[in-house]
This record gives C-alpha cells, sequence and structure tokens, in this order.
C-alpha cells in the first residue's frame, strides 16, 4: 500500500515538474518586480549589512575575530535564507488562494516553490562572501567542499519548516507576525555577529548550542575558513531537519483537503 503511493506520488511529481520550475521563477521574478536595483539588491543587502556590522562590532566595540566581516557574513546570509524562505513558505497557500480554487494543482508545489526560490538567491549571494573573503586574502582550502552538507541541509530544513508553517497558517492567521518574533530570537542565538564560544557554558548556552541554525552556521563558517565539520554540529541539525520533514509533510497531507475552505 505505501509502495503505491509512493509510485503514485512521484508519477504526480514528474507530471508537475515544469510547473514547479515555473513557480519558483516566478517567485524569484516577483521578488524584485518593483525594485529599481532589481537583482542587484540580491548583493547589495548582504554587503550594506556587513559594513555596518563591521563598522559597528568590528571597530567600535573592537572585536578581534579574524576576518570578521567573513564572520558576518557567513552568518548573515545563512540567517538570511531561513527567515526569507520561511515566510515565503508560510504565506504561500494563501498568497495563491485564487489559483488553489479555481485550478488543480498539487498544493505542496507552493511551499516548496517558496523554498527553492529563496534558496536560489541565497545561492547567488554567496558571489559576495566569494569578493569579500578574496579581498581579505582568504584561499579556498580542500575542507571548503564541506560547505555543501551545511548548505544542504539549511535547504531541508528551511522547507521543512516551511511546509509546517505553510499548513498552520491557513488556520492560524496571526502565525506570520508571531513568527516575525521568533526568526528574530533565532538571530540573537545563531551567533551571526558575535562568538559563542564563551556563552555556551553559561546558564543559557543551551539556547545557542541547540540551535539547527546556530549549528549550520557554525559548520560553514568552518568550511569556509579551512576547517573540518564539526560531529555533533553535523549530525544534529541532519536529524532535527529530517524529523522536521516527515513531520511537516505528514501535517500538510492530512490538513490539505481543508485549506480550501479557509483561504
Amino acid at each position: 500500500m505505501k509502495e503505491s503511493k509512493m509510485k503514485a506520488f512521484i508519477e504526480n511529481f514528474k507530471k508537475y515538474r515544469f510547473l514547479l520550475a515555473e513557480l519558483t521563477k516566478k517567485d524569484v521574478k516577483l521578488k524584485y518586480r518593483n525594485s529599481v536595483l532589481g537583482f542587484v539588491w540580491t548583493l547589495l543587502e548582504p554587503l550594506l549589512t556587513m559594513i555596518v556590522l563591521t563598522i559597528v562590532f568590528g571597530t567600535i566595540m573592537n572585536r578581534k575575530t579574524e576576518h570578521y566581516s567573513v564572520y558576518i557574513l557567513t552568518g548573515r546570509l545563512l540567517y538570511s535564507y531561513f527567515s526569507t524562505g520561511t515566510k515565503q513558505a508560510l504565506r504561500s497557500i494563501r498568497r495563491n488562494a485564487g489559483m488553489i480554487r479555481k485550478v488543480y494543482v498539487p498544493k505542496y508545489m507552493y511551499p516548496l516553490a517558496a523554498s527553492m526560490s529563496s534558496f536560489t538567491t541565497f545561492l547567488f549571494s554567496l558571489v559576495v562572501l566569494v569578493i569579500v573573503a578574496g579581498v581579505q586574502g582568504m584561499r579556498p582550502t580542500i575542507y571548503l567542499f564541506g560547505a555543501v552538507v551545511p548548505l544542504v541541509n539549511a535547504f531541508v530544513m528551511v522547507t521543512a519548516i516551511g511546509f509546517l508553517l505553510a499548513t498552520l497558517d491557513v488556520f492560524f492567521r496571526d502565525l506570520e507576525y508571531i513568527w516575525n518574533v521568533v526568526t528574530m530570537m533565532i538571530m540573537y542565538m545563531s551567533a551571526i555577529f558575535y562568538e559563542a564560544d564563551a556563552l555556551l557554558d553559561s546558564a543559557y548556552g543551551f539556547l545557542i548550542r541547540y540551535n539547527p541554525l546556530y549549528a549550520l552556521i557554525t559548520n560553514f563558517r568552518n568550511a569556509v575558513y579551512g576547517r573540518p565539520l564539526e560531529g555533533f554540529y553535523l549530525v544534529y541539525p541532519l536529524v532535527f531537519s529530517v524529523i522536521t520533514l516527515v513531520v511537516a509533510v505528514w501535517f500538510f497531507n492530512k490538513k490539505q483537503d481543508r485549506f480550501v475552505l479557509y483561504i
């Protein structure tokens, strides 16, 4: 029975895979539709943010972290993808309410396309990291290939949380405002502009250590800085992402037939 369901799902996905690509491209285009700078803003925004944070924390507060601008960018870029991707996925069902009412399309296409469009934008924004690292004299090492692991894990995690949020948002409209606050809290627990080593052993250190996004950022930094990936920060976010994805997809499938009654 499970085998036949899986086969039906794969056939259904193949049938609509071109629509998924179109939805992904549409989301990318809509993001910059009314922007004067357009896609350039994808590169300019993290660069300007990095400059401000480097001046404030690196100069005024006298941070001595090696290649501090790169340190900020590795955290900021991953956090921005997490924040943007989950927020876009959260709104994906209600944003496409008109199409859902009129045409049959597998509903999972909408949060998946939102996650994929955000990931596409994120990959382009990594150009800024490459440029800044080169300007600061950093050279790639064999460990840089390890960056693929936290980046793929980030996509799985954003997709999983996105499915869960998209489902809940149909029934609880205030979730968008709550999630804005939650993502802000996650930002401060992700060590984007400070070093967390001194805080991990404090009373609230567990909030950072067991933050899966912090784990991904840590290993992404390790790869960029030419260090091996840390085992715990490799396994923990992967387990978290897979479990969350299984639960989120199950919950989404269970509730999707009721979406049309609420959107």
